[in-house]
C-alpha cells in the first residue's frame, strides 16, 4: 500500500493530548512533525480578545507518513479519543520520500 502525509491541524489545547496518543502507538506512527500554525478564515471561530484583534486564532499542525491504512487508524483513534476537537485534517498521496 502506498504511503500517504497525514495532516491534522487543531487547537492548541489538545494538541498534547493527540500527540500524547500517537507516541503510544509506536505501531502505527513512526515519528511526527509538529508546529504552530494560525487558522484564518470563516469556519475558525476567533474567541480570546487577541484572537479577535489578530484575525486569526493559534493553532497546532501536526504531519505524519505512513501507509494509508496506519494513517486511517491514527483519524479513527484521534476521532475515538476526541470526538468533538474541531480538528481539520487531510490525507494526500506521497510520490517520493527519504533523507538527505
Amino acid at each position: 500500500m502506498a504511503d500517504v502525509l497525514l495532516s491534522l491541524t487543531l487547537p492548541n489545547d489538545v494538541a498534547q493530548h493527540v500527540e500524547d496518543l500517537l507516541l503510544s502507538r509506536p505501531d502505527l506512527v513512526r515519528g511526527f512533525t509538529a508546529s504552530h500554525a494560525e487558522g484564518h478564515g470563516s469556519v475558525i471561530t476567533l474567541v480570546e480578545p487577541s484572537e479577535l484583534v489578530s484575525g486569526h486564532s493559534p493553532r497546532t499542525q501536526i504531519r505524519t507518513v505512513g501507509p494509508e491504512e496506519q494513517m486511517r487508524a491514527v483519524l479513527a483513534l484521534v476521532k475515538g479519543s476526541l470526538p468533538h476537537a474541531n480538528i481539520f485534517y487531510w490525507l494526500v498521496p506521497v510520490i517520493e520520500m527519504g533523507r538527505l
